[in-house]
């Protein structure tokens, strides 16, 4: 008799995040963005940040689509306990990479899976990133290669900002989205058949 069948649904628009999926041979049966408020609440830590909305995209979406796995994530980068934002204007990756220069910072990615049956489990994956200091030419020319727009902290570690990183402790997946050893791990463990 042939297993039933199962649906992966990734709530993420990040495209780092589906070829992350992809590069361990899970292909989502559908990709939905999940619509959620990323402002940290008051007095909020990094860390529960990042486990909040992850949980809150996976459940979002597995409202919707309560007979899949919906795998939801989310990544912080923090200096201490100050979040930096997801940078949407020069001026943002600008200040980032300002702050960032010459110091470590951490990334914080959280992991949630909403299985069938109302079953979730999660996990946070934290990963200590350095950065060399940066030039103003460096900055300049970050800034004018647009990677960073988008980007949580205002830099894209697999991009052109790889070249300012002088040390990683962790998890080079989860610094750019995804954890992918705790990613199999959360989905197997709640009965997904990995490939």
């Amino acid at each position: 008799m042939a297993p039933e069948p199962q649906r992966l649904v990734l709530a993420s628009a990040s495209p780092r995040r589906l070829d992350l999926l992809r590069q361990i041979g899970l292909e989502p049966d559908s990709v939905v963005a999940a619509e959620v408020d990323e402002s940290p609440l008051k007095d909020e830590t990094p860390r529960l940040l990042a486990i909040r909305l992850a949980v809150a995209k996976a459940a979002r979406v597995a409202a919707d689509e309560p007979l899949a796995y919906v795998l939801g994530a989310d990544t912080v980068v923090a200096l201490g306990r100050r979040v930096l934002p997801k940078a949407e204007t020069p001026d943002e990756v600008r200040a980032c990479l300002d702050l960032l220069s010459g110091r470590a910072h951490r990334v914080l990615t959280a992991v949630a899976v909403a299985a069938p049956g109302g079953r979730t489990a999660r996990r946070l994956v934290e990963t200590r990133v350095r950065f060399k200091r940066l030039s103003p030419q460096d900055i300049e020319a970050y800034l004018a290669s647009g990677e960073g727009l988008g980007k949580a902290g205002g830099y894209g570690v697999q991009g052109r900002a790889g070249g300012f990183v002088t040390a990683l402790q962790g998890s080079y997946p989860a610094v750019v989205g995804l954890p992918l050893y705790e990613t199999a791990s959360l989905l197997g463990g709640l009965g997904y058949r990995l490939p």
